[in-house]
C-alpha cells in the first residue's frame, strides 16, 4: 500500500493516477483509491465537512474521518491487498494527523482513534509552498478554511514534522509535473526492490 500526501492543491491525485498508470506498464496489479472515499460516510464527509454545509466541531470531523478510513480499508483496500494488488491511495492518516493536527487536536489521540487500520508501506509526501497553492485556489470560490495560508501553513509544519520523523518520503512538487512523477516512481521501485540507492 502506497500514499500520497500534501496540502490541497499539492498535485496527489494527479500523481497518484500517474503512478497507477506507471505501475500498470511495468506489469503490476495497480489500483488507485482516494479519501475520503465512496462509501456512505465519506459521502457525509464531502457534503458536511469539505463544502462546509454544516460546521462540525473538529473532534467530531476527526472522528468521521477515521470512521471513513476503517471502513474504506476494510471494505476495499485489505481485499484488494489480499489479491496481491498494489493500492495507491489519494491520502490516507497522514492527513488526519495533519489537518485536524493543524486545528489543534492532540495528535496522539488522533493516532489512537485510527490505530485499526495500518500504516502504509510507502507513505510521500508532495511538498509545494503555500503560496503556489493558494495561487492555485484563487478563483475557486471554496469555502474551506484550509484554503487560508496561515491554516495551510500550520498544516504543513506538521508534515514536515512526519518527514523528519520518518514516517513520509519527501519529494518536492513544485516542479513540473512528469519530474515529480520520475522522482515518485524511483522511490515506489526502490520499495519495491527493482531500483537500487544511487
Amino acid at each position: 500500500m502506497i500514499c500520497i500526501e500534501g496540502i490541497d492543491k499539492s498535485g496527489k491525485t494527479t500523481q497518484s493516477r500517474l503512478l497507477v498508470e506507471a505501475l500498470k506498464n511495468l506489469g503490476f496489479d495497480a489500483v488507485y483509491t482516494a479519501e475520503p472515499s465512496s462509501g456512505e460516510i465519506g459521502k457525509f464527509i464531502e457534503r458536511y465537512v469539505l463544502r462546509r454545509e454544516r460546521r462540525l466541531p473538529v473532534s467530531v470531523e476527526a472522528l468521521l474521518f477515521a470512521a471513513d478510513r476503517i471502513e474504506h480499508f476494510e471494505r476495499e483496500i485489505r481485499p484488494m491487498l489480499e489479491r496481491g494488488r498494489i493500492v495507491v491511495s489519494d491520502r490516507y492518516v497522514y492527513s488526519s494527523f495533519a489537518y485536524q493536527g493543524a486545528a489543534g487536536l492532540d495528535i496522539e489521540w488522533i493516532k489512537e482513534i485510527n490505530k485499526m487500520v495500518p500504516e502504509p508501506d510507502l507513505a510521500i509526501y508532495l511538498d509545494v509552498p503555500v503560496e503556489v497553492v493558494v495561487e492555485r485556489l484563487r478563483g475557486k470560490h471554496r469555502r474551506s478554511v484550509m484554503e487560508f495560508p496561515e491554516t495551510q501553513r500550520r498544516v504543513r509544519e506538521v508534515y514536515m514534522r512526519l518527514v523528519r520523523e520518518g514516517k513520509l518520503v519527501l519529494i518536492d512538487g513544485n516542479r513540473p509535473i512528469d519530474v515529480v512523477s520520475k522522482d515518485i516512481q524511483t522511490v515506489v521501485l526502490r520499495k519495491l526492490g527493482l531500483q537500487t540507492s544511487p
